[in-house]
């Protein structure tokens, strides 16, 4: 991802709310498997880390990346952004991407 890829992104995730929470018990598999569903389906996400959670959001920022086969766009304070490219239907066309004729 490039950074003009990286930066479009950011703005884009402005103006979206978190929709997920990790909290006290950090990353579970349920979390990861229902990450995975909701970046499939809307390619950028928004996740808040509780102050309760002991983990670095870094660490789980990286570690859901993985898990999910996500990128990490940005990570600040205690939210986590990660973007994935959908195949079949793109909601966010990146800059320098060609957009399908209507």
């Amino acid at each position: 991802m490039t950074s003009k890829e990286r930066a479009y992104l950011k703005g884009l995730a402005m103006n979206i709310d978190p929709i997920f929470q990790i909290g006290k018990s950090s990353v579970t598999p349920e979390n990861i498997e229902a990450i995975r569903e909701a970046v499939d389906a809307r390619e950028l996400i928004k996740i808040h880390v509780l102050k309760n959670c002991l983990n670095d959001p870094r660490d789980i920022a990286e570690l859901l990346a993985e898990r999910t086969r996500s990128q990490v766009v940005q990570v600040i304070g205690r939210k986590i952004v990660l973007y994935k490219e959908s195949r079949d239907h793109k909601k966010i066309f990146l800059p320098g991407q060609k957009q399908p004729k209507k």
